[in-house]
């Protein structure tokens, strides 16, 4: 129980500090005159956002398939 707590807290202190890191690329993307950087950035992201969707889905499909040839046996 102790160490769930203490899990929680953590968690919630690291939520705390991703949002100011947001808060923090947005202050500097929208002082910049050039628009390349803050492409770039939303390019970083929407990687570092697919990335995790094609793992989970590849190791998905591999479970259905093994599921598949098991069933058919």
């Amino acid at each position: 129980m102790k160490n769930k707590i203490i899990f929680f807290f953590f968690s919630f202190l690291f939520f705390i500090e991703g949002n100011a890191q947001c808060a923090m690329c947005r202050a500097v993307l929208e002082s910049e005159e050039g628009q390349t950087t803050a492409e770039g950035i939303n390019d970083g992201i929407v990687y570092l956002m697919a990335i995790p969707y094609v793992l989970v889905g590849g190791l998905a499909y591999f479970i259905y398939k093994k599921y598949n040839t098991l069933k058919k046996e």
